[in-house]
């Protein structure tokens, strides 16, 4: 039986893709990537409504490698999508003789997305993965060349389609057809297409050599200020976030509360010097019930420490803040 190796993102596409060439009596067994900028979440979730088995695929280490040096670039934001593809493909082609497969399949759509998805990227990226004669877009399989796969019988071309574009109608219209009803917005998954997040990213790997995990994860926290080469403050949000946060804190950050009113719990990362330290302070009574106060007391030290250390701050400004935020 003829069987084929799905690379699922999460999005709609990948899945109806799957989807077709499972129409046509192939076995198609899922492939989710996972990195420290996307999960599995979706994919395990869209995999199960048109019931093919998904298998997880960790790459971490070496697509934060990539993202940082890519060798085509960034897209709008921190987002190598042409590199990242090619990589993806890369792996699944490793991964064709464990699982006894014979290609590829992918959800691409021909200029759907117009730096990464034009014929041109499609075919560099077809190229980089070192596997281009074994893969196959169904989606829009009729606006390309005939694979090996369709040309020696394997799969149906006259049953493959021609979407080309931006617009979803015939991709929802499919999904809506096969009963797949839970799908996440197209923009959804990747935080490396966030703005926000690409900016504390490019921050990140210009102070530090080799990015931690933990590291990653705290960009997706609070308010970030960059204050010196050698320290970042960040500011939580809510008591969720400071709950979260948490998670991911070196014993040798150091953590900032006012001790009188309630507000943020601010942390400092990295090596702070007294200066550093003194306008954590300052963040801190300026994000806390305190703000309007004169000065305020704020208690501080090592993360999982007691917080015997104590200074009297007069809250920030917000044109201060504003000159350090990522």
């Amino acid at each position: 039986m003829t069987k084929a190796l799905a690379m699922i993102s999460g999005g709609l596409d990948s899945i109806l893709a799957a989807k077709l060439i499972k129409d046509q009596g192939i076995e198609v067994i899922g492939l989710c990537f996972k990195s420290y900028f996307f999960g599995p979440e979706n994919a395990v979730r869209m995999a199960k409504q048109i019931d093919i088995p998904l298998v997880v695929v960790d790459f971490s280490k070496e697509h934060l490698a990539m993202v940082i040096n890519p060798k085509h670039g960034h897209g709008k934001n921190m987002n190598p999508c042409i590199d990242c593809h090619a990589m993806m493909m890369n792996y699944s082609g490793k991964l064709l003789e464990e699982y006894k497969a014979d290609f590829i399949i992918t959800g691409e759509v021909l200029n759907q997305r117009p730096m990464s998805q034009n014929r041109s990227a499609l075919d560099v990226v077809k190229k980089e993965s070192g596997y281009s004669d074994k893969i196959l877009r169904p989606l829009c399989a009729l606006n390309l060349p005939p694979t090996k796969m369709e040309l020696d019988g394997l799969v149906d071309r006259e049953k493959l389609l021609k979407i080309s574009g931006r617009s979803r109608k015939e991709q929802m219209e499919l999904a809506d057809k096969w009963g797949i009803v839970d799908y996440p917005s197209p923009a959804g998954g990747c935080k490396l297409t966030e703005p926000n997040f690409s900016k504390r990213l490019q921050d990140l790997v210009g102070h530090e050599a080799e990015p931690s995990e933990d590291s990653i994860n705290l960009l997706r926290f609070g308010r970030h200020m960059r204050v010196s080469d050698n320290a970042k403050i960040i500011s939580t949000r809510t008591s969720d976030e400071a709950k979260e946060i948490k998670k991911y804190l070196k014993p040798d950050d150091y953590v900032f509360l006012a001790r009188d009113y309630g507000g943020s719990m601010v942390i400092i990362t990295g090596n702070p010097g007294k200066e550093d330290i003194e306008f954590a302070a300052k963040v801190t009574g300026r994000y806390s019930k305190g703000k309007d106060q004169g000065e305020v007391a704020v208690k501080y030290g090592r993360f999982m420490q007691p917080l015997v250390e104590v200074v009297n701050a007069e809250p920030a400004k917000d044109s201060e803040i504003e000159k350090y935020l990522i």
